[in-house]
């Protein structure tokens, strides 16, 4: 994707087969509202340009990405909701989805990530 915008796609991790939905949060608007406000997640949240994430005001838990400009993965945190997320220096993108969904997906840090709009 030469520039991010807001939509909907699929993901796709390195060694495996499976699309899993995807939503891109590329507006100032999309990434600040997050996941705020939901429920739940079917699939995944990838919000750019993002190198930290909180989960003050969120219902539930979520497994967080942190991703470089190629989006391979940095490291993946599992954050309970009302906690602050350290900044990543390195991360150009965070990918977000219900706790539980990336250790199922393989997503765990060195894999790379494929998204397609």
């Amino acid at each position: 994707m030469a520039k991010w915008r807001n939509g909907k796609g699929t993901l796709t991790v390195q060694g495996r087969d499976e699309a899993i939905p995807v939503e891109v949060a590329a507006s100032y608007g999309t990434r600040r509202r997050g996941l705020l406000g939901r429920d739940g997640l079917d699939g995944a949240l990838l919000i750019t340009p993002c190198n930290s994430v909180h989960t003050f005001r969120m219902r539930f838990t979520i497994d967080v990405a942190y991703l470089d400009r190629k989006l391979n993965v940095l490291a993946v945190k599992t954050m309970k909701p009302g906690r602050m997320g350290r900044i990543s220096l390195r991360a150009r993108h965070v990918l977000e989805a219900e706790a539980g969904a990336m250790a199922a997906w393989g997503v765990r840090p060195g894999v790379g990530l494929t998204i397609e709009s």
